[in-house]
């Protein structure tokens, strides 16, 4: 443990300047869906796969050849398996498992990373993509006199900024850094700017 000292803040509020350049419309605020492409491609993928199967069979019956001898063998194992067998059980909770998991995609937006962008225009939407965010607040506040090494987490709720002074009263430090990372937020331009935590600590052993 290091016996530094620290000073750590709380999330701030943002301003009353950037709540009045947030958006009017609440459609401005809405998150960007992701399209979903993989998992949508497996299953068009599965299902084709299927009902490819099952055409050909019956296309093979009605030229009157012999049906394919897995459907003869699924129908016997459909009628003679009990309900509480292991095998049925097992194909119930996989096929509930996946449904579940296509419902949780369709109800989702998805696209984490990307940050809803205050919108200027009614018909132009933009997103700022989480990493890029952080590069700008970090580039922003190693521009502050005293802060040796800085390291930021853009979320979805708050926005961390972790520290390191190696001169300098922490105290200003982190005065400074409040002020100078409030702004750099606003000027983001995103539809919901996330408060701010902020903690500014001293370098620990070995420049740490």
């Amino acid at each position: 443990m290091n016996g530094t000292p620290d000073t750590t803040a709380g999330p701030s509020t943002p301003s009353a300047e950037s709540g009045a350049t947030m958006g009017g419309a609440s459609g401005g605020r809405r998150r960007f869906w992701s399209p979903r492409r993989v998992p949508a491609g497996l299953l068009a993928l599965v299902a084709l796969v299927i009902a490819g199967a099952f055409l050909y069979d019956i296309a093979a019956v009605r030229a009157h050849r012999p049906g394919m001898s897995w459907r003869h063998d699924l129908a016997r194992q459909l009628a003679e398996r009990q309900l509480d067998d292991v095998w049925v059980l097992t194909g119930a909770a996989v096929a509930a498992a996946l449904g579940l998991w296509l419902l949780v995609l369709a109800l989702t937006p998805g696209l984490r990373s990307v940050l809803t962008m205050r919108r200027v225009h009614p018909d132009v939407r933009a997103g700022l993509d989480r990493d890029a965010a952080a590069t700008v607040l970090r580039d922003r506040a190693l521009e502050v006199a005293g802060v040796q090494a800085v390291r930021v987490a853009v979320k979805r709720r708050r926005t961390d900024v972790r520290a390191v002074s190696h001169f300098r009263d922490l105290d200003d430090v982190r005065e400074d850094l409040t002020a100078v990372l409030e702004g750099a937020i606003r000027g983001l331009g995103l539809a919901r700017p996330s408060p701010l935590t902020l903690r500014v600590r001293r370098p620990g052993r070995k420049g740490r």
